[in-house]
């Protein structure tokens, strides 16, 4: 006769609740512990262990866990609430005892922050896909501001309601309605050159979940498609992918970015289309810039260009990439060297192509500017922010705010506190209309510039009003 298993006790705690749906996942699929440790290589021991919350759970363990119990996030998503439960309790929190699993912790592109976080920020596989537990939010923790995957009902009581917004269900269209779609093409096309222009009015943190269910129903189509039709849906279904990737960034869910742009990389390849290629790849330059991988950008952007056709406006795209990821790397000589390489290769460029069709010299002015700050040359790129500020339309509200931010940011590196803080609330303020994590993460760098200057009545006013629109976790 087996062993008669503990009773758990799931209402002891967070840690203790977790260990409780382990088990019932675990029991549900009729597994024994010595068989769920094979599947996830994981001790058999630590399962145990887990289960009756004796031992701190890495966020890894959760994940590999999730995974061979086909809990399709389930427990992932338990992981993160018990986390930010007990740090809202006060008990220890465990997404840095990284006790040992068997098999090396993956670490590339979203990988885990590498600063010491009470809250792991950028694990979660993905928003909007069922998941109205939890939301992506930014939050003062350790005095810094990170985006952690916090309850939605938290987010609600805080006060900042509009940040729970994606956690907002979306209704599937119905069959009939696909049917009465009329063309397919035309129609979802549309629908992603609306969402573009609206997301840079009010964020992506209202359009993210609309357009996930519209990727849904346009997979729906191109699977029913057939011959040439199959690969245009598909084309449309891969630039779907990369923009989910990008409202995913600008959510503050790098984890998901990466996957949305990985699936529309993957994507362009079956279609052929070495253009549709060339412009993921770049993405992927940037996101993987963005995320502090600046020398894995630097073979991305390569990619790219390779890829490119040649004398295209996507061979400058790419060495635009290029060039800030030498930056971000302290290359000075060789970043000035790509935007003037830029340049050159724009004035002989075709005019004519769907792609890059927003790129001029002001932008790649605008991204030299943000290279001259990551080299440290403020008063350059404070320049550079402040021509890039004045000449940019007024529908471009969310991009107004990043640049608002970054300009902020290198008139605190020239020592002008004053003025830095002024612009700051500005960007504050579109900030909070936009969610934008590309804003959040520009005005916590000015706010660790600013800190030593917080005593006077400007920096005071901006650090103020940044504080009214983060989650302050109690």
């Amino acid at each position: 006769m087996g062993q008669r298993p503990n009773e758990l006790t799931p209402d002891a705690g967070p840690w203790h609740c977790w260990g409780y749906e382990l088990r019932q996942f675990r029991e549900a699929r009729g597994l024994a512990q010595q068989v769920l440790a094979r599947k996830a290589l994981i001790d058999r021991s630590h399962i145990g262990r887990f289960e009756r919350a004796e031992r701190p759970v890495p966020r890894s363990a959760a994940v590999r866990l999730d995974k061979a119990l086909d809990a399709a996030g389930a427990l992932v998503r338990g992981w993160d609430r018990a986390e930010f439960e007990a740090q809202r309790n006060g008990s220890a929190p465990v997404s840095r005892a990284e006790a040992p699993v068997h098999g090396a912790k993956a670490r590339g592109h979203g990988a885990i922050h590498p600063e010491p976080l009470a809250l792991s920020p950028f694990e979660q596989a993905g928003l909007g896909e069922g998941d109205t537990d939890l939301v992506v939010v930014p939050a003062r923790i350790n005095g810094r501001i990170h985006f952690v995957p916090v309850p939605r009902r938290v987010v609600l009581a805080s006060g900042l309601a509009g940040l729970a917004s994606t956690a907002l269900p979306i209704r599937a269209a119905a069959a009939d309605e696909l049917a009465d779609m009329g063309s397919p093409l035309e129609h979802f096309s549309q629908l992603r050159r609306v969402m573009i222009q609206t997301d840079n009015l009010i964020g992506p943190r209202h359009l993210l979940p609309a357009l996930q269910q519209h990727l849904v129903s346009l997979a729906s189509r191109r699977r029913a498609a057939r011959g040439t039709d199959t690969i245009k849906l598909l084309a449309l279904e891969t630039r779907y992918e990369e923009l989910a990737g990008w409202f995913a960034q600008d959510i503050g869910d790098d984890r998901a970015a990466h996957g949305y742009t990985a699936k529309a990389l993957d994507a362009s390849h079956i279609t052929g289309d070495t253009a549709l290629t060339s412009y993921i790849l770049g993405r992927k330059a940037q996101l993987a810039v963005d995320t502090g991988y600046a020398a894995d950008a630097l073979g991305l952007a390569a990619a790219a260009r390779r890829t490119a056709p040649a004398g295209s406006r996507l061979e400058v795209i790419a060495v635009v990439h290029e060039a800030h990821a030498h930056a971000a790397l302290g290359e000075r000589g060789e970043a000035h060297r790509a935007y003037d390489t830029a340049l050159t290769l724009l004035g002989r460029a075709d005019n004519d192509s769907v792609w890059g069709s927003w790129l001029d010299t002001a932008y790649i002015d605008t991204a030299r500017a943000r290279s001259l700050a990551a080299l440290g040359d403020y008063e350059q790129a404070a320049v550079g922010f402040d021509n890039a500020i004045a000449g940019l339309p007024a529908a471009y509200r969310r991009d107004r705010g990043v640049y608002l931010a970054r300009a902020a940011r290198a008139h605190a590196g020239t020592g002008n506190v004053t003025l830095a803080a002024r612009i700051g609330v500005q960007a504050v303020g579109i900030a909070a209309e936009t969610g934008s994590a590309r804003i959040f993460s520009q005005l916590d760098r000015l706010d660790a510039a600013l800190a030593p200057a917080a005593d006077e009545d400007d920096v005071a006013a901006f650090r103020a009003a940044l504080d009214r629109i983060v989650l302050q976790p109690a």
